[in-house]
């Protein structure tokens, strides 16, 4: 049942992400041959006003196939013959209603759990913060003479310090008290050792932070990418990085803890998908757009169809390869571990 769950968040992150290329795509008129969720063998297709709605055996993405999309064509409704911005607004969507899926699957998670409040909840021995003399339910008032409200207050603080030692200060017991702290760095992060705890709070915080979470795990993210190709990070933590098998196994045992823990973790797969299609990498949404502006740049002189649809081919098995490549690691992680 746990499995099941998993693959069906994973074809609804899918499914909402070529929904946005297909709403985008029709409105600009451009000619739909299928609409698929899923690659591979086809284990269900229908056919409604000349576009063909398919489900494919393997859960590892989908497609809206555009007439001239990767190809020269005579259509005067294929995708290469609408404008710059009608065809930037059919690739943006993609990507674009991945992120926005975040931000509304967060609501009723924030609804129902509160949101990260200035109270402390867990504080681990041996990290700066029990060092210090913090522990659970105190409130952080203040940290380097800079007021703290909320818990991202707190992180933004403590990661722009720079590992420098700060005067904290706190409430026990509605007693006003203070101490020094030196924050340690984690991978590049600078962290004290406490954890938030969640009070509910009014709607119009919840939207807020919503928002603020999507910014702040979206730059997160791409924090991390940036580490990654510049070789910044260890082994370990490359070697930890998950494909569409880990994914589904890390949403199965988040399915045995509830179905907050399941939204909360499919919102942060759905804005992960967004991010990794607007990289500027061929085969991806990012790529196609990217095309897109040098044309724009070029005054409408376009890349030849056939070479866009080779490099795109080229790109397509590259990320496939790399797809399988960290798929057995999944398997070998799971079952060997």
């Amino acid at each position: 049942m746990n499995i099941l769950v998993a693959l069906l968040v994973f074809g609804f992150i899918v499914f909402f992400h070529e929904l946005g290329h297909f709403y985008f795509a029709k409105r600009a008129g451009v000619t739909i041959h299928e609409f698929s969720i899923g690659m591979g063998p086809t284990i269900y297709e229908k056919e409604k006003e000349g576009i063909k709605y398919s489900l494919r055996l393997l859960p590892i993405g989908g497609f809206v196939a555009m007439e001239g999309e990767d190809e020269e064509s005579d259509d005067p409704n294929s995708f290469e013959k609408k404008t710059i911005v009608e065809r930037l607004k059919t690739i943006l969507a993609g990507p674009i209603a991945n992120i926005v899926l975040c931000i509304l699957l967060l609501l009723p998670v924030y609804a129902v759990m509160g949101t990260p409040s200035n109270y402390v909840d867990q504080v681990p021995k041996n990290m700066p913060a029990y060092t210090s003399g913090i522990r659970k339910d105190d409130q952080i008032i203040s940290l380097d003479d800079k007021k703290v409200d909320s818990f991202e207050d707190l992180t933004k603080i403590v990661n722009q310090s720079k590992g420098k030692e700060m005067k904290l200060e706190y409430k026990r017991n509605q007693k006003l008290m203070s101490t020094n702290i030196k924050p340690i760095s984690n991978q590049g992060r600078y962290q004290i050792g406490v954890t938030s705890q969640y009070k509910k709070n009014n709607p119009l915080a919840i939207v807020k932070y919503s928002f603020t979470t999507t910014y702040s795990v979206g730059k997160g993210m791409l924090e991390f990418l940036w580490k990654l190709v510049t070789g910044q990070l260890s082994n370990k933590i490359v070697d930890s990085l998950s494909g569409p098998v880990g994914v589904i196994n890390m949403v199965s045992n988040a399915a045995t803890n509830g179905f907050v823990n399941v939204l909360y973790l499919t919102a942060i797969i759905s804005l992960n998908i967004g991010i990794m299609n607007l990289l500027p990498i061929p085969a991806l949404d990012g790529w196609r757009i990217l095309i897109l502006l040098l044309e724009a740049l070029r005054k409408g002189k376009k890349l030849p169809a056939k070479v866009e649809g080779y490099i795109n081919a080229g790109g397509l098995v590259f990320l496939l390869s790399f797809m399988l490549f960290i798929t057995y690691k999944d398997i070998l992680r799971i079952f060997f571990k």
